[in-house]
């Protein structure tokens, strides 16, 4: 594994070339001067969130000591390893402080709260400094747990706010040597790969250790925040009894022009089962059309009459829906 590449004292116009280079990055101390860091710091992380905290219930999930914080499928990939559980944020951060207790503690995650639902004024107190205030901060609050390799289909930064994370992140490319599950049954809501990081079967997954090859990793204090590109692969380890991590998603691409998710699925439908003679035509066209390995694949053509190879507009946009919904609804 190689380090993530770190940069200091960023700034907006700094973070966009970042995100230029396509790469994760480490933002050291890019939230050290947060009250919620400084809370963390102190000690005083659960009190000032439960200071913030509204009374509605929250979700969160609770697995046994000896899944050793591994939130994943059960034995076999049937179904969790965990359960879920609801109660208020200030209930949650309890549980969290009797766990912290114990020797062999629960593994204790809430996941993803939107701050605006339980915690108002966090936003407000605590801006991120190089994204427009429109991208909402999400909350992830545990003790010492390991949410496995998985990706987003959006951007993301995320920020330590107290506690420690340890981040391995893969690139897009190496989804052939992670091992993924099953996309309609899975742990949270994305598709998770079925090697523990933290105790790989080599046995079973030989290939992971090629994906160990191209893997980055950095270890994060309070305060430093880390850049994780569209769709690259990661798995996140709190390595504390008390832990918080902030993040922000959003989408670089236009709106209007449909899923690639959605686009992917009718490919696996339509072409996997294809005979290899057609697969491998149709891999050229996508390469042509869609990817553009070749260049613009209508440069060649006179400008009026490249139709839908023309760069696109709404119109043309919706002249291709209308005829993709047209061929869908006579097959």
């Amino acid at each position: 594994m190689q380090p993530t590449h770190e940069w200091r004292d960023v700034a907006p116009a700094g973070f966009q070339d970042i995100r230029k280079a396509g790469e994760p990055a480490v933002m050291r101390g890019l939230t050290a001067d947060w009250p919620m860091v400084r809370a963390a710091r102190a000690g005083q992380g659960a009190k000032y969130l439960k200071d913030l905290a509204g009374e509605g219930p929250v979700p969160f999930m609770r697995a046994p000591a000896q899944v050793e914080g591994r939130l994943h499928y059960a034995e076999g990939a049937a179904g969790r390893n965990f359960r879920q559980q609801t109660g208020t944020l200030a209930e949650f951060l309890d549980q969290l402080e009797t766990e912290a207790g114990k020797s062999r503690p629960d593994a204790l995650a809430l996941q993803g709260l939107p701050a605006p639902e339980r915690l108002a004024a966090f936003a407000e107190q605590n801006p991120m400094p190089v994204l427009p205030p429109a991208i909402i901060p999400r909350l992830w609050i545990g003790n010492a747990a390991k949410v496995a390799i998985h990706h987003d289909p959006s951007e993301n930064i995320a920020c330590v706010a107290a506690g420690r994370r340890r981040f391995t992140l893969f690139p897009p490319e190496a989804v052939g040597d992670l091992y993924m599950g099953p996309f309609h049954e899975t742990p949270a809501g994305v598709q998770v790969s079925m090697v523990h990081l933290t105790d790989p079967d080599l046995d079973r997954f030989p290939r992971f250790a090629r994906a160990m090859e191209v893997a980055q990793t950095a270890e994060l204090e309070p305060g430093d925040a880390i850049y994780i590109p569209y769709q690259w692969y990661h798995h996140v380890e709190s390595l504390e009894p008390f832990n918080v991590l902030v993040n922000y998603w959003w989408d670089a691409a236009s709106a209007g022009a449909g899923s690639p998710w959605d686009a992917m699925m009718h490919g696996m439908m339509s072409l996997r089962t294809l005979p290899p003679d057609q697969r491998r035509a149709w891999k050229a066209m996508f390469d042509h059309y869609v990817f553009q390995t070749n260049g613009d694949p209508g440069a060649h053509l006179p400008e009026q009459s490249r139709g839908v190879l023309s760069p696109p507009t709404a119109q043309s946009i919706a002249q291709m829906r209308r005829m993709l919904l047209d061929r869908l609804g006579r097959g």
